[in-house]
């Protein structure tokens, strides 16, 4: 099929960061594109060719988007998944598939799934309410402390809790979750797979990931990670398997825990373009971005090797600020050797809201980190 310049017409779900970076690429190629999101604020709307608000959670609104489309994609994993199903069925190619997605949609499945492929997970147990741990710590089924997650509609941080206590059940969504062990770790890894319709397959380089101590979203996102040879090649191994397994078209990021003795462990996966690839715009040859549509076209996949070290910074609003957003001493950030910002076009912050990144890239890992560093203590989000 012909994509480029053409009348073929590529839909996406979703129209916040990942989608306008998703249309940096289809710019570059000249491939028509139409977008469907909630908000007429959409980040996306001023890139692409078509714009339609709607619900993505609605059957009917992901349906009728559907049809009039040759392939659909996502930036974002809730979407009405039956709608998709039904598109597939009528013979529109959908990327991630509704299986892949109905699966990865709840995390107690997706860990579910993990099991039964033999795939390294920490051992969890599965609650349809959340009065039912309270049970389970008291007949002994449940050890303190675990990781509380919601089944669904978990993001940058929601839904996730660790459980140290009784009292820390109390404010939590009453809803299914699940309980996971607490591993300890030394690292939070991530590999992004590219599969490609014709079953191609490339990993990224392996990156590590720094959180921030209290909003639990992260804050460095390192490539190459700082560990052996050994451990990134267990780690990129267990990725490609990972990918395998779904029969997954697209990109794939794996969240991986490295355990004191050196493991590999799955945390979670997200079927689409990934915070922790961000960097892969400035720092290697070929964009998460831009290999999402070639695998999802089934087009050649590009080169994944590192041009140079990155690190990047998630720009989100600070705390005590909410309104028109202000990005205080960006001038002095972009003054600094190797620093580009990515600005996403959300016109109001709020604390810990994600408004942008910074990547900052040199030759010496190490400087890039101290680099990093200053960025983020140089700029600050805030309202006017």
């Amino acid at each position: 099929m012909n994509y480029f310049s053409s009348d073929f017409k590529l839909g996406i779900l979703g129209g916040g960061q990942l989608g306008k970076m998703l249309l940096y690429n289809t710019r570059k190629f000249d491939i028509y594109t139409c977008i469907l999101d909630n908000s007429d604020q959409a980040p996306s709307r001023m890139a692409c060719n078509e714009f339609t608000k709607g619900d993505l959670m609605d059957f009917d609104t992901v349906y009728n988007f559907g049809k009039q489309v040759n392939v659909l994609t996502i930036e974002i994993e809730n979407v009405n998944v039956a709608a998709l199903e039904k598109l597939e069925n009528e013979g529109i190619t959908v990327y991630p598939s509704s299986k892949t997605l109905r699966r990865i949609q709840n995390k107690a499945t997706q860990k579910l799934f993990y099991q039964d492929h033999n795939l390294p997970t920490a051992p969890f147990s599965r609650f349809a309410y959340v009065s039912e741990i309270e049970d389970a710590i008291d007949n002994g089924g449940l050890n303190l402390p675990f990781v509380w997650k919601a089944a669904q509609f978990g993001y940058d941080g929601n839904g996730v809790k660790i459980v140290r206590s009784i009292a820390d059940l109390k404010d939590l969504p009453k809803g299914e979750c699940i309980a996971e062990q607490l591993i300890p770790f030394k690292n939070e890894l991530a590999v992004i797979v590219a599969r490609s319709a014709n079953g191609e397959m490339k990993t990224y380089p392996v990156v590590e990931m720094e959180f921030h101590p209290e909003a639990n979203q992260v804050e460095y996102v390192i490539c190459p990670a700082r560990i052996s040879a050994e451990v990134a090649k267990k780690a990129q191994d267990i990725a490609l398997k990972t990918s395998e397994a779904f029969n997954h078209v697209g990109l794939l990021a794996v969240e991986l825990f490295q355990t004191e003795d050196d493991k590999i462990l799955i945390n979670e996966v997200a079927p689409r373009p990934h915070n922790s690839g961000h960097q892969t715009i400035e720092g290697s040859y070929t964009s998460q971005f831009e290999q999402h549509i070639r695998a999802i076209l089934g087009l050649p996949l590009g080169k994944t090797d590192n041009k140079v070290a990155s690190v990047m910074v998630n720009l989100v609003g600070a705390e005590g600020y909410t309104g028109q957003v202000h990005y205080k001493n960006i001038e002095s950030i972009m003054a600094m050797d190797g620093v580009t910002p990515h600005i996403y076009g959300k016109k109001e912050t709020r604390p810990f809201r994600k408004m942008g990144h910074v990547t900052i890239v040199d030759e010496d890992l190490n400087i890039a980190r101290q680099i990093a560093e200053k960025v983020k203590n140089s700029i600050e989000v805030i309202s006017l």
